[in-house]
């Protein structure tokens, strides 16, 4: 008899599920960013934002809910209904590098949220000013192992993408650099190019052409290959022998936890789809990013590694949002 019961609350449960993916989307559906429109994190929003917009035939809108780091946003997804119309535009900063840095957020970066798709992802180009006079990231290394705790470098902010790389770097050849945080990359880059401070590690798209320009000198890249982008630099994982070093930026969209799988896989199939699309390929390729696309399964062991290494790495540091 409970055999029986068991059975038939599977079958009414997989009934309601597929109903409910059939009838997707009954309304419109929102995609919500953690940071202010205009930025890197807006833009691509809004990129998948016209692209469903087309596929799902329901209007899907952005919404900046900017503060704390993107947990404000990340908060609201968490907790908004599991039928697939909220939608977040999840980072390295939000899902990886926030949730260790403040002493509480209204999330689980991994339990609350079902994973959908990472849309793109960037390494960082490691630059310095050539009043430095250095000329590759072997010799930067060198220069702060003679000279620990004098030289500094520029961040975005505490727990930034520039921040957390330099930091990882430090960790795994034993440099002692010192931050100088700035409200943004943009701030940051501004010094970086007067010459107030004489390193970086930032998004490609913002750094290179300067160093094109010779403003500044590119050193390497902070990912696990070479950059489509800038080829031309090495990796610090090549240079410096370090098979743990890597550090990407990415962008990918997130959902509530127990949202229907029908409706997580109705989702990543479109976006999938929607980033064959020459015109989008190109405009990610702006940002300096590349293209991803993957399972959610694939993107949940991606977001599983993410949080163990930048939650170690916070920790480690004591890092504390301010």
């Amino acid at each position: 008899m409970i055999e029986r019961f068991l059975l038939l609350s599977l079958l009414l449960a997989s009934g309601v599920s597929a109903v409910q993916a059939q009838a997707y989307p009954s309304k419109p559906v929102r995609i919500v960013v953690g940071f202010a429109a205009g930025g890197p994190s807006d833009i691509v929003a809004r990129l998948m934002a016209q692209q469903l917009t087309d596929r799902l035939g329901r209007q899907v809108v952005v919404e900046n809910r900017a503060g704390a780091t993107g947990t404000i946003g990340a908060e609201l997804v968490a907790k908004s209904p599991p039928d697939g119309h909220t939608l977040y535009l999840a980072s390295q900063t939000t899902h990886a590098v926030a949730p260790y840095m403040y002493s509480k957020v209204g999330y689980d970066p991994l339990k609350d949220f079902s994973t959908v798709v990472l849309v793109c992802h960037n390494p960082l180009l490691a630059v310095v000013h050539p009043s430095l006079g250095v000329k590759s990231i072997k010799e930067l290394v060198a220069m702060a192992k003679k000279r620990p705790g004098a030289l500094n470098f520029a961040t975005g902010g505490q727990g930034s993408s520039p921040h957390m790389s330099v930091e990882l770097l430090k960790s795994l050849t034993g440099i002692n650099m010192v931050a100088i945080h700035y409200k943004g990359d943009g701030a940051a880059i501004g010094e970086l190019i007067g010459g107030q401070v004489p390193i970086m590690f930032a998004s490609i798209a913002g750094l290179l052409p300067y160093a094109k320009s010779g403003k500044l000198r590119g050193l390497a890249i902070t990912g696990a290959k070479r950059s489509t982008i800038a080829p031309e630099y090495p990796t610090i994982r090549e240079e410096l022998s370090l098979k743990d070093y890597e550090v990407v930026t990415w962008f990918g969209i997130l959902t509530t936890a127990g949202t229907p799988p029908e409706i997580v896989n109705r989702l990543n199939k479109e976006i999938v789809q929607s980033l064959s699309d020459p015109a989008v390929k190109e405009t990610i390729s702006k940002l300096g990013m590349e293209v991803v696309g993957n399972t959610p399964e694939q993107y949940a062991a991606f977001l599983r590694e993410e949080n163990v290494k930048w939650g170690k790495m916070v920790r480690a540091l004591n890092l504390k949002a301010q």
